[in-house]
C-alpha cells in the first residue's frame, strides 16, 4: 500500500478553516469538535488517495464533507496535496449571510 501524502494549506484555505471552526464553536462546542474531526478525516482521506475525488476547477479536486455544508478544494501535486480552499456549500452561505468565498490561490 502506497505512503500517504503529506498535505499544507494554503494560508488563505487555513484562515477559512479557522473562521469555519470559530463559527462553529460559538454555535455549539460539540459541533465544532465534530466539525474539526470530520475535516480531519477527509484530510486523511485525501492524503491517503487524492485522486478519489472528482475534479473540480482549474485542475483542483473537491471532497465534500457530508455531514456538514463544506468541501476541501485541493490541488493533487506530485509529492504533496496542497489545500487551496475549504469553502462553504450554498446551505451554509445562507446562514453566514452570504459571506462566504472561494479562494483557489496558487
Amino acid at each position: 500500500m502506497p505512503e500517504n501524502k503529506l498535505y499544507r494549506f494554503d494560508p488563505q484555505a487555513w484562515l477559512e478553516l479557522e473562521a469555519a471552526g470559530d463559527w462553529y464553536r460559538l454555535q455549539n462546542a460539540e459541533a465544532s469538535v465534530r466539525f474539526l474531526a470530520a475535516v480531519y478525516d477527509a484530510l486523511e482521506a485525501i492524503a491517503q488517495s487524492p485522486q478519489r475525488w472528482p475534479k473540480y476547477v482549474f485542475g483542483t479536486r473537491r471532497f465534500v464533507l457530508y455531514r456538514f455544508p463544506f468541501s476541501i478544494v485541493y490541488l493533487d501535486e506530485p509529492t504533496v496535496v496542497s489545500i487551496v480552499s475549504h469553502r462553504p456549500q450554498q446551505a451554509e452561505t445562507r446562514v453566514l449571510g452570504g459571506a462566504a468565498r472561494t479562494v483557489i490561490a496558487y
